[in-house]
């Protein structure tokens, strides 16, 4: 699978910034560690190609369309959240075997730049969809089958271990509206959304796609991230 994380430690956190919908951010970009300043690279010229419309009404949504929370749809027998905590976080430990995560450390968190302890129950650690399922429904997915949205929700490509409270104020934003307060993860950030959505055909705004364009072209030869599972998730598997 596919690790999104910010690489080396960042010296420091910025503010939380906080998610307003309907209005573009300040998307100056700074290079991710696979980047560096100036021009563009295989995610800004994917970032370019995507589709772009309006976006659609939120009407119809539930988080139940997208099948059920964390489903094990690689069929390893350990549900999606244990997986991706067990690909972000450091010194894991488990409950029992080697499927619960009972604790680890983010190391960084990828969204602040800070170390966060994961202890389960307790945890200040979220499982973040990277294109979040309710921008997924309004650029998209309300067309689509269960199959296809169980995998979208379930898909690693679309995952990432970080900070709980600074993901719950990303709320449903897109990269107009939201982006991480540590500047040098942006690149990655926005790079991963852009294979996201091209993955699974989601269109983009206007304004997303400018604000794409803005933090990709200082990032050089920032690569699109690839991998994850199959966008159709197994039979067995039903959404409401």
């Amino acid at each position: 699978m596919v690790r999104l994380r910010g690489g080396a430690a960042v010296a420091a956190a910025a503010l939380l910034l906080t998610a307003i919908s309907g209005c573009e951010l300040d998307t100056e970009g700074s290079s991710g560690p696979e980047g560096s300043s100036g021009g563009g690279g295989a995610a800004l010229t994917a970032a370019e190609a995507l589709p772009v419309k309006g976006r659609a009404p939120r009407t119809g949504y539930d988080r139940d369309k997208f099948g059920s929370p964390w489903a094990d749809t690689d069929s390893n027998k350990c549900g999606t959240r244990d997986d991706i905590l067990k690909r972000d976080l450091e010194n894991v430990k488990f409950r029992d075997g080697d499927c619960t995560v009972a604790s680890g450390v983010l190391d960084p968190d990828p969204y602040t730049g800070e170390d966060v302890t994961f202890v389960r129950g307790r945890s200040q650690v979220d499982i973040d969809h990277i294109v979040a399922l309710s921008d997924a429904w309004q650029k998209g997915a309300q067309q689509w089958d269960a199959s296809k949205r169980i995998a979208l929700a379930n898909d690693p490509l679309n995952l990432l271990a970080v900070d709980a409270s600074t993901n719950r104020g990303k709320g449903d934003g897109d990269t107009a509206t939201w982006l991480p307060p540590n500047k040098a993860y942006r690149c990655t950030y926005v790079a991963a959304q852009v294979a996201v959505k091209k993955k699974y055909g989601l269109w983009v705004t206007s304004a997303e796609q400018s604000a794409m364009k803005r933090v990709l072209t200082s990032c050089p030869d920032q690569k699109l991230p690839s991998g994850g599972n199959p966008t159709k998730a197994p039979a067995r598997f039903h959404a409401n």
